[in-house]
């Protein structure tokens, strides 16, 4: 029983911790796209893009189109 417990416990700490790391963004676009991420986008590419996640597939917009990066609260 007590082992049951514990095992709950862990899996909810690591779920919370997970719940915790994401950070929900807006991307906007110098043509005034605005998309929204589940997750703070990925700017430290070398080539050039900023990366990020939308509906369940991988976006990759040119840094150079990239107006502004926001946390949604």
């Amino acid at each position: 029983m007590t082992k049951t417990i514990l095992a709950f416990l862990a899996i909810l700490a690591s779920g919370s911790i997970l719940a915790a790391c994401s950070t929900p963004s807006t991307v906007t676009t110098q043509d005034g796209r605005t998309d929204y991420s589940a997750d703070a986008p990925n700017t430290d590419t070398d080539d050039g893009f900023v990366t990020y996640e939308k509906g369940g597939r991988e976006v990759k917009v040119n840094k150079s189109e990239v107006k502004r990066i926001e946390e949604v609260d």
